[in-house]
This record gives structure tokens, C-alpha cells and sequence, in this order.
């Protein structure tokens, strides 16, 4: 099988490499740039750290700071009509996956109109959008290198997926020490998303050569120093490989899709609010035990470049490793179960019709290994349930 690989055109990578930003902009021929990013970014100083820096090289810039962490369309409009009445050429997107996500649906409806409904899956945007240039301040989601955004529909509290080559940010900036003022819980649940990113990738019946290598790679930066980049925020060495493993993870999953655990994640998010990465760790350990019959020499590939199985031993006692090590791992960054996150036990188990339609209507477990029935995702559901 061969695959179509989408990366941005410019990737500026390293210590300190945002300060390349002016040199960018100018390579893009873009001269008014609308910094997009939200009121925790602005409080420790990393917006005018950005406008500062284009200032310095007479670019002119704005702000627009009312980014949501779990995005929805009402709250892109007012970003959408700065844009358009102001003049502008390009957007800077700094932030986590949630300001670089808002930034893609921005771009998009700035240029095109319409609804975000008119742009889901099964619609591909091929259209061009407004120029994204991507700065994360997260290791984890990817959303800098992807052609992926998810916006709630303010109607049905659908998550909407939408994607297409035209969502891809043109230029990414992968500058770890943005990240090293991210809160441990924030580190925590974007790494494990992006571990989830590299695991899907990887296992997807999308997968290819170029995707495999790249995910395989992700998790052998991602796993090993994980607890250590949240634990200890300081170890530069630590943050510099999550964030690179991040950025890998991004580019595989987005050209080779992810799978079970992101069609079953993106429901819990829109109904009961649980950040995206953490409702991936909360399904990732029993997802990933379900999905294993149908893959366990991929699985077993995982273990092994996460180092936490020897390319000695079965692939059944690498498998086995896995899931221990996924239960473990969860445990040791504090990841609630859903009802200690607050979500209503009732509520919950009466949503499981509607959300198992959506996880289907998503298209992601069809990726899966082994492609789930409805009744599989509800009973899967039931199972997360601790």
C-alpha cells in the first residue's frame, strides 16, 4: 500500500528557535500577522515575548487571547471576524493543541465561511486556508504537524473532526523550552496523548514504512522519559526529546490515522469535559488489551520500543508488559478514573447509545485492528467505567 505523506513546509526545530520567527514570516511573505493564543500564555509573558520579537523587525501584529481549552464554533466567531475586518495575512498560533486546533478552524472559515459542520468527516478540506504558523507550548497533541482539527458543534456537543490537507499548518515552530513552564497535570495528559498518538499510528490498518518509522520512533523518545519531563520540569533533556517525540508522533498519526482510542475519546470530551489527553489515558490501557489478538506482533513492536520489552522475549510477554506498563503508567501521572474526575456515573452510563454512535461516525475505529462492533464500544465503555 502506499500513502500520500502531508508535512508543513518549514519545520524550525531546537533550543531558542522561535526567535527564527521574523526570519520565517519574511520567507512566507507575511507581513501582519494575527497572534492567536489564550490568557495563560499572555500571564507568563510568552504573547509579548512574540509580539516584542516581531515588533523588533517592524512587523505589526494583534492579539486575539479567548481561545477555549476544548474549542467550539461560537468560540471562534469573534477570532474569525478580527481577522477578517483587520487586515491580516497569516496567523501565529502559540499554545497547546486547543490554540493550534482553533487556529486551523479560524483560517478556515476566515477565508471559506460557512458553518464547521459543512467541513466534518466524510468532507475533505483540500480548500486552502489562511497561512498557520504553529508555535505548541505542550508536548503531546501534534497539532502543529497534523491536517486535523476537532471543534465542538454548539448544537449536538458533537466533536467534530475535520480533516484534510488544507487544515496543515504551513511552518511549525518545535521549540521545547516553551514547554518547560507547562503544568505537571497539562504535561502529563499531553504526553500520554501523544504516546497514544504513536501506538495508533503505528497499529492502524492506515499504516505505512514511513508512518511506522516515524511512530516507533516517537515512543522510544516519548515512554522513557515521560515521568521524568513531568516529574522533574527541568530536565532539558528530558522535555527536548518529549517534545520531539510529540512532533514525530503528530506527523505519523495524522498521515496514518489513529484509531479505537481517539473514536471513543473524542465523545467523552464533548459530553463530560475531560481533556482530550486524559480521556485517551483513561481508554488507552483496556483499548489497547481488546484491540491485541488482532495485532499482537505490532503490539508486541510497541513494548519493545518503549523499552519495556526485550527483542528476546515472545511477543506475548511483550504484550503483557504493555498493558502493565499503560495501567502503570496512568497510576504513576495520577490519572483519575472517570468517576473520580466528577463525571455523574448515571449520566454517563445513559449516554453510551449516542456516544458509541459517534465514536463510529468518526471514522477512527474503523482504523482499529480489530474494527469494533457498536455494542463492542458500548461494552468497552462500561469497562472504563472504574
Amino acid at each position: 500500500m502506499s500513502q500520500r505523506i502531508y508535512l508543513p513546509k518549514y519545520l524550525d526545530i531546537g533550543a531558542n528557535a522561535v526567535a527564527n520567527l521574523p526570519l520565517l514570516l519574511a520567507d512566507l511573505r507575511c507581513k501582519k500577522p494575527l497572534v492567536l493564543s489564550d490568557k495563560v500564555m499572555d500571564n507568563i509573558g510568552n504573547v509579548s515575548r512574540i509580539r516584542d520579537l516581531l515588533a523588533k523587525h517592524d512587523i505589526a501584529s494583534d492579539q486575539f487571547l479567548d481561545t477555549m481549552t476544548e474549542p467550539d464554533e461560537a468560540s471562534l466567531l469573534p477570532a474569525v471576524e478580527l481577522f477578517k475586518s483587520g487586515g491580516f495575512d497569516c496567523i501565529i498560533a502559540l499554545g497547546g493543541g486547543s490554540v493550534i486546533d482553533s487556529a486551523k478552524a479560524i483560517g478556515l472559515l476566515a477565508k471559506h465561511g460557512g458553518r464547521m459542520r459543512d467541513y466534518k468527516v466524510p468532507h475533505i478540506v483540500n480548500e486552502e486556508i489562511v497561512p498557520i504558523v504553529a508555535i505548541p507550548t505542550t508536548a503531546g497533541t501534534g497539532s502543529e504537524v497534523t491536517k486535523v482539527t476537532i471543534i465542538t458543534d454548539n448544537d449536538t456537543d458533537e466533536k467534530m473532526l475535520c480533516m484534510g490537507p488544507g487544515l496543515l499548518p504551513v511552518a511549525s515552530i518545535i521549540d521545547y523550552e516553551l514547554s518547560m513552564t507547562a503544568p505537571a497535570r497539562i504535561a502529563a495528559d499531553t504526553g500520554i496523548d501523544a504516546l497514544t498518538h504513536a501506538i495508533e499510528a503505528y497499529v492502524s490498518q492506515k499504516a505505512g514504512l514511513f508512518t511506522e518509522q516515524l511512530a516507533l520512533s516517537a515512543m522510544g523518545l516519548i515512554a522513557p522519559n515521560l515521568r521524568e519531563a513531568v516529574n522533574n520540569p527541568k530536565n532539558l533533556l528530558a522535555k527536548e526529546k518529549i517534545m520531539l517525540g510529540a512532533n514525530m508522533a503528530g506527523m505519523a498519526f495524522s498521515n496514518a490515522s489513529v484509531a479505537l482510542v481517539h473514536g471513543m475519546s473524542r465523545p467523552i470530551g464533548a459530553h463530560f469535559h475531560v481533556p482530550h489527553g486524559m480521556s485517551n489515558a483513561m481508554l488507552l490501557p483496556d483499548i489497547t488489551e481488546f484491540s491485541i489478538p488482532s495485532a499482537i506482533d505490532k503490539y508486541a513492536d510497541c513494548a519493545r520500543a518503549m523499552g519495556i520489552a526485550d527483542k528476546h522475549e515472545s511477543d506475548k510477554v511483550a504484550v503483557a508488559a504493555l498493558i502493565e506498563e499503560l495501567v502503570q503508567l496512568n497510576a504513576d501521572l495520577g490519572v483519575p478514573s472517570l468517576a473520580e474526575f466528577g463525571v455523574k456515573e448515571a449520566e454517563y452510563f445513559d449516554s453510551l447509545d449516542l456516544m458509541a454512535e459517534q465514536a463510529i461516525a468518526s471514522g477512527s475505529p474503523g482504523n482499529n485492528p480489530k474494527v469494533p462492533s457498536k455494542e463492542d464500544i458500548i461494552q468497552l465503555y462500561r469497562k472504563v467505567w472504574h
